[in-house]
């Protein structure tokens, strides 16, 4: 059982967030985002993820965060309820997220580096294809690849923009990141890769000039990279809090039955 004295409790803009939002703030006392040892977030996915962005960017530890959906799909949230939240604290159970971080480097020479906690994705700017080579950490793989884009998802996003370019399900605790072609043309045959969590991926655009590519950490976007590099960093773990039967590995798993 974990207790969570200092408790912040934040929300997405939309109504139905807001208005659970007022049900809970006299119902405990809550405290500032950054004397928080645990946040309540209320709202979707995009709102979720939008709150450990916050998180990591901030000085100071990364604390649990506890989500109830107000939104649309709310893969990473609980369900809402007002009553019976200090049990259900008590009671949940935590799991950890590992984050990737995109180096970026403009065709300006800029660097950029953000996180991603879901995916970090590749795409073409203009109707050109875009021509990227693929290294994995130090050995070049694919010397061109054709291709709309590509991603590198972590296990957390693995069931979101990857499942929709087809890449695969990756169960939560399985130390894996998959790398998946996004309409790739050539190598025609090639439909991605599943790598060690541990190794860096970088992606070089060829032909910038001609064939412009944007890079994008989750939401957050770069235009025009000449080169981004990728890997998991272990050193900014999050971790999310979810009811027992509503667990983020169970969810992961059953997502390869829905037809």
């Amino acid at each position: 059982m974990t207790e969570y004295a200092r408790r912040a409790l934040v929300a997405s803009p939309t109504p139905p967030a807001q208005a659970a939002r007022a049900e809970l703030a006299d119902a405990w006392e809550w405290c500032p985002l950054d004397e928080a040892d645990l946040v309540i977030a209320l709202g979707g996915d995009g709102f979720m993820l939008q709150t450990l962005h916050t998180l990591l960017e901030r000085r100071g530890p990364i604390v649990p965060v506890f989500g109830m959906n107000l939104g649309t799909v709310g893969f990473l949230m609980n369900e809402w309820r007002r009553h019976g939240l200090d049990e259900r604290l008590r009671r949940a159970k935590a799991f950890k997220v590992a984050p990737l971080t995109m180096t970026a480097t403009g065709a300006d020479g800029r660097i950029h580096t953000l996180p991603a906690i879901n995916e970090v994705s590749l795409l073409r700017e203009t109707r050109q294809t875009a021509k990227l080579e693929v290294k994995v950490n130090d050995r070049i793989v694919l010397d061109e690849l054709s291709c709309d884009g590509i991603l590198v998802a972590t296990p957390a996003g693995s069931t979101a923009y990857n499942l929709s370019a087809n890449g695969p399900i990756l169960p939560l605790a399985s130390n894996l990141v998959t790398l998946t072609p996004i309409s790739a043309f050539r190598p025609r045959r090639w439909r991605g890769a599943i790598l060690p969590d541990r190794a860096r991926v970088t992606l070089r655009v060829l032909d910038a000039g001609k064939r412009p590519v944007s890079a994008v950490a989750d939401q957050r976007e770069v235009r025009e990279v000449a080169e981004v590099s990728i890997a998991v960093d272990r050193s900014r773990e999050l971790t999310l809090l979810f009811d027992p039967d509503h667990a983020l590995d169970d969810r992961i798993t059953m997502e390869q039955f829905l037809a």
